[in-house]
């Protein structure tokens, strides 16, 4: 069992090497403790363990208050509090995986958080001491118990949801959740159970207390993963067990008479089983946990001892491990696999079960047994805890007493069964190999020589030794390299990698019990061989000769006469183990028997190996057939051989016997591996030096060799490359004279190619002058064309002009025709207003003149009478003054009317007026307009003249030419050309004669508008249909408009007139009757 010690380590490595299950024989995986070096190597007790969900880690507290995380699955711990005081109770397995409750003997509870080491939340409330923290299925509730309370605690928001609070005579035992189910079990001290609900904390039921039977005082519980049995136990010997879901008592287990009290109750989980857990854990006050099937009732196996006894155990959810807290504060990790490996044989029952009845019934109905031999204290040795599974009493005292030594096996009934069977049996060969040779298996030691890597010695091993695994080579490298670092002479030796590879190859994957083995063959089975080394150990091939000699005479006489000594015929033998002569099965076979005696038994197998194989030997002649018999495989009975090796052991005289001179067996030291230094260290130190001052003679030929090498390099380098210089240089030269010659005959073929040259020259050039005559003939003909067809678009865009011109015009004049219509027809509708309102006024005025004429003429008849009234009547005064001034007020209306009349004349006048302004306007811009048109057409007559003149000079110059070659062409052309000149120059003087025509026309209608009204009637109306082209209907605009505004002046000259006769004849109306109107003095 390996023993891990934290010491003050706040973080590390669980194990050096990983424990195997099964291998230990106390199925101790691992073991743990705190021992400060510091204080006197003070031991901390360990407190506590708890579980996580998974069961591959566990919180351990020990007596200072540090809480350690262990991981097993990852081989790590490290320090995740310090509480600064012991904790009472552990709980891990909460909603959130990496927080834990810890309870401590301040009478508080701490949630801390493993990653952060954060306290997460701090609760109180108890007054004694927490003995235990039970933890919701679903992970959010946790209920504490103390001997006179128990509290529910809600771990989301850390705040106690209820509070059980009991009668000081009856204590509180234990408080906890069922599994898988929301009910809460309470167990107090009077062995009453009762269960609740643990949302309203509805008492659900009450398990009944046995009335008969004696008294258990129950103190420890254990529930199955399915909540449906419940064991109890206390101060007896007997445990109960209860049927949940019927509330009964099913049955009642006697425990062994060694068991008086029961401190803890733990149920082994199993993968197959549903929940419904069979093997139950019964920890006593003897700290020996024995478990039990609740079924059977048989005692399956037991952990701990007397003398290493166990205060507290944890099981993992998963039921793969154990943690048990020692009585001297360490932790052991137990397998739970190695443990119940052996369970699967049957075993004779023990009990005789009887069928159990209810409750109420008296215990002898339901009572069983437990039967097993007492537990015999162990004694203390450094393995640790012995855990012994039991086996059938009978026949089973012979095994107990083998059991009972340290190796767990017997030398001398070892080799009463080899001699019987010629072999181990193979399964358990390593065993038996490992207890004879007695490995200490110190890692530690290991790894510090395996940690200073691969020894130089060694590092090409795979050219002189090449091996096709990788992984034994590899291995076989490790063991020399270890070997090596171990005693330096291991790193001269050259045959240690064929006397090393047998147990290489059976041990690779193993390689520390490889490394052990091989140095325990080398202390114990090579004694003196290095003596004369480097040479062969002559004193053990010459033991080996005095053997041969002493049992084979002739054999050996037959050697020496072929001239082959022990070195030829002992030494391959001794070298390489027999493996190169024996098979596997053979080799195995021998070193059973190697193993199992003494050292100087492997001598005598060699002698044995030559004397069975005397017959081929004697026909041997020759050295090389000797040397490939002792390397090859031959046929051969291993089992005589190790007869004949027994034989020649038992026979050999005590003279010449190598037990004399070879000690005995001597196994390995424990904790460190002993020094080695049977072999002649001058020697030894002497190569090393030679080796150095070897390697730095190699080194120092090889950096020399390096740059003679380079010198070389550089030297044939420089040589190549003059070589290749004086080549490059010939092939210069010769190329250039190539060249002169290529170029000679180049220039005479260029002087050739230069005449042909210049006749070529002046033939292209007569046939470019004649190309360039043509195409000036081609490109005058185009240019000819191009003028023809410009002139013709000018004259399509000037005729285009003109009937655009006309078409504006005839427009404008129409347009002038429908507003001078439009005028008529309004001077028309305002006469016939004037003329109705006229006559309405006229009747008016005239109405009101008579009606004012017969006022008068009754005024003047009236006029004396009225006035003699008056004298005598006042009042008829005053109604005709009033009434004179009524006629006041009237003529005044009729001033006030005539004057708005005016109003209106005046502002239809500046009406008239803004309208003539408006038509001066219009005509100026008409006028402008016109007088723009004619520019622009002058300017294109121009360029039109310019360009036909331009042409007509360009056909004179071509006929001129044309007139040597053709002159009989001429007098067409001449006679063909100038009339289309003269017909052109014609139209351009015909249309600026109508031109300026049109022009003088306008102006004399501007000027003389008046005097030419009478001669209006003889001129060709607006609206006439006479046809454009004929010169004698050319009419002028401006003129017409000069008649519509004399007409439109003089309409508004007779309107005036009369408004003014209206007005004269109003005011000649009213004048009669204004001196009859009385004046009011």
């Amino acid at each position: 069992m390996e023993v891990t010690d934290i010491g003050n380590k706040e973080e590390g490595k669980v194990w050096h090497r990983k424990p195997t299950p099964g291998k230990s024989s106390d199925h101790v995986l691992l073991g743990l403790q705190r021992v400060i070096k510091a204080d006197q190597n003070k031991t901390v007790r360990f407190l506590h363990v708890a579980f996580d969900t998974t069961g591959d880690s566990f919180l351990a507290g020990d007596h200072h208050g540090n809480i350690y995380f262990f991981d097993i699955s990852r081989n790590r711990f490290r320090l995740v509090q310090r509480t600064g005081q012991a904790c009472t109770a552990l709980a891990f397995s909460l909603r959130r995986t990496t927080e834990f409750l810890v309870a401590l003997v301040d009478h508080t509870i701490k949630c801390f958080d493993k990653d952060t080491k954060q306290l997460v939340s701090w609760m109180r409330g108890h007054e004694g001491a927490v003995t235990s923290i039970s933890v919701h299925s679903s992970g959010r509730y946790a209920i504490t118990t103390s001997s006179d309370t128990a509290q529910l605690w809600d771990l989301d928001t850390f705040q106690r949801k209820r509070k059980l609070n009991i009668r000081q005579s009856v204590g509180i035992q234990k408080v906890f959740f069922l599994p898988l189910s929301n009910t809460i079990l309470s167990c107090f001290s009077d062995d009453s159970i009762f269960a609740w609900e643990s949302d309203t904390l509805f008492c659900r039921y009450q398990l009944p207390v046995p009335d008969s039977g004696p008294r258990i005082f129950y103190k420890a519980f254990a529930v199955t993963r399915d909540g449906k049995s419940l064991a109890a136990g206390g101060r007896s010997n007997l445990l109960h067990l209860w049927c949940l879901e019927s509330q009964q008592l099913v049955r009642v287990i006697q425990m062994p008479s060694q068991v008086r009290t029961v401190r803890q109750l733990e149920f082994l989980p199993d993968s197959f089983d549903g929940g419904a857990s069979q093997t139950l854990g019964v920890l006593s006050q003897d700290g020996v946990m024995r478990f039990i099937n609740i079924h059977t009732c048989k005692l399956l196996f037991h952990m701990g001892s007397v003398d290493e006894a166990i205060t507290a155990v944890a099981v993992g959810p998963n039921g793969r491990h154990i943690a048990a807290i020692m009585d001297s504060g360490s932790i052991n990790i137990y397998s739970a696999q190695s443990l119940t490996q052996d369970l699967n044989k049957p075993l004779p029952s023990r009990v005789a079960v009887v069928s159990g009845g209810g409750a109420g019934h008296d215990f002898s109905n339901i009572k069983m047994k437990v039967r097993s031999e007492a537990i015999r204290p162990a004694r203390r040795s450094g393995r640790g805890t012995q855990v012994k599974i039991l086996r059938p009493p009978a026949g089973s005292s012979a095994e107990d007493k083998e059991n009972e030594l340290p190796a767990g096996l017997n030398k001398k009934r070892l080799v009463a069964l080899l001699k019987a069977f010629g072999e181990f049996p193979a399964k358990y060969r390593m065993f038996v190999w490992k207890s004879l040779l007695c490995l200490p298996e110190n890692h530690a030691a290991y790894s510090s020589l395996t940690d200073k890597g691969l020894h130089s010695a060694f590092l090409t091993l795979q050219d002189k030794y090449p091996i096709k695994s990788h992984k034994l080579q590899r291995g076989l490298q490790r063991v020399l390299s270890a070997l090596a670092h171990w005693a330096a002479i291991f790193a001269e030796v050259e045959y240690l990698p064929l006397l090393s590879f047998p147990f290489v190859k059976l041990f690779q994957n193993n390689p520390m019990l490889c490394f052990e083995v091989v140095a325990t063959v080398i202390v114990n089975w090579c004694q003196h061989w290095f003596e004369y080394f480097p040479n062969p150990p002559l004193n053990i091939l010459s033991m080996a000769e005095n053997i041969l000699g002493h049992h084979d005479k002739e054999l050996l006489q037959h050697l020496m006469d072929c001239g082959i000594t022990s070195q030829l015929y002992v030494w391959p033998l001794l070298e390489t183990m027999f493996s190169e002569v024996l098979t596997r099965d053979e080799w195995l076979r021998l070193f059973d028997n190697v193993f199992s005696n003494h050292p100087s038994f492997l001598l005598m197998a060699c002698v044995a190996y030559i004397i069975s194989c005397r017959e081929p030997l004697l026909l041997c002649s020759q050295k090389k057939d000797f040397e490939y018999f002792f390397h090859h495989r031959n046929n051969l009975d291993v089992g005589a051989m190790i007869k004949e090796a027994y034989r020649i052991t038992g026979s050999t005289p005590a003279a010449i016997h190598p037990r004399t001179l070879l000690s005995d067996f001597t196994p390995l030291t424990s904790g460190q591996y002993p020094i080695f230094n049977q072999y002649p260290e001058f020697i030894v130190e002497f190569q090393s030096r030679e080796r150095e001052r070897i390697r730095l003679q190699e080194m120092e030929y090889l950096k020399e060799r390096e740059e003679l090498s380079a010198l070389r390099a550089d030297f044939v380098r420089r040589q190549a490359e003059e070589k290749a210089y004086y080549a490059q240089q010939e092939l210069l030269q010769k190329a250039e004279e190539q060249r002169r010659n290529i170029l000679a005959q180049e220039e005479e073929k260029l002087a050739q190619q230069r005449t042909k040259l210049t006749a070529m020259k002046r033939e292209l050039k007569v046939k470019e002058l004649h190309l360039l005559d043509a195409t000036r003939r081609r490109f005058l003909k185009h240019q000819q064309d191009l003028q023809a067809s410009q002139i013709q678009r000018l004259d399509q865009e000037i005729s285009r002009k003109m009937d655009q011109r006309e078409q504006e015009t005839a427009a404008a004049v129409q347009e002038l025709e429908v507003r001078q219509m439009e005028l008529e027809v309004q001077r028309k509708r305002l006469e016939q207003d004037l003329l109705k309102k006229q006559e309405r006024v006229g009747r008016e005025l005239e109405e009101e003149v008579q009606l004012k004429m017969r006022a008068a003429e009754r005024a003047d008849e009236t006029g004396p009478e009225q006035l003699h009234g008056a004298e005598s009547n006042p009042q008829a005064l005053e109604e005709s003054l009033a009434e004179a001034y009524q006629l006041g007020l009237e003529s005044d209306w009729q001033r006030e009317v005539l004057g708005r009349l005016q109003q209106v004349e005046a502002e239809q006048e500046r009406k008239r007026n803004l309208l003539a302004e408006l038509q001066r306007k219009s005509l100026a811009e008409e006028e402008k307009l016109a007088h723009t048109m004619r520019e622009v057409a002058g300017r294109k007559w121009d360029e039109v003249m310019n360009s036909r003149a331009e042409l007509q000079e360009q056909r004179l110059a071509w006929s001129t030419a044309d007139t040597v070659k053709q002159p009989l062409n001429l007098p067409e052309k001449a006679a063909r050309k100038p009339p289309v000149l003269s017909d052109i120059n014609g139209e351009k003087k015909l249309h600026l004669q109508n031109t300026s025509t049109k022009g003088v026309n306008t102006a004399t209608a501007r000027s003389s508008a008046a005097p030419q009204r009478q001669e209006s009637a003889s001129m060709v109306c607006l609206n006439s249909t006479s046809p454009s082209g004929s010169s004698s209907t050319s009419f002028s605009l401006d003129r017409g408009r000069a008649l519509l505004d004399s007409s439109e002046r003089e309409l508004l000259k007779e309107i005036r007139e009369l408004r003014q006769k209206l007005a004269a004849r109003a005011r000649e109306s009213t004048s009669p009757s204004s001196p009859s109107v009385p004046t009011p003095s």
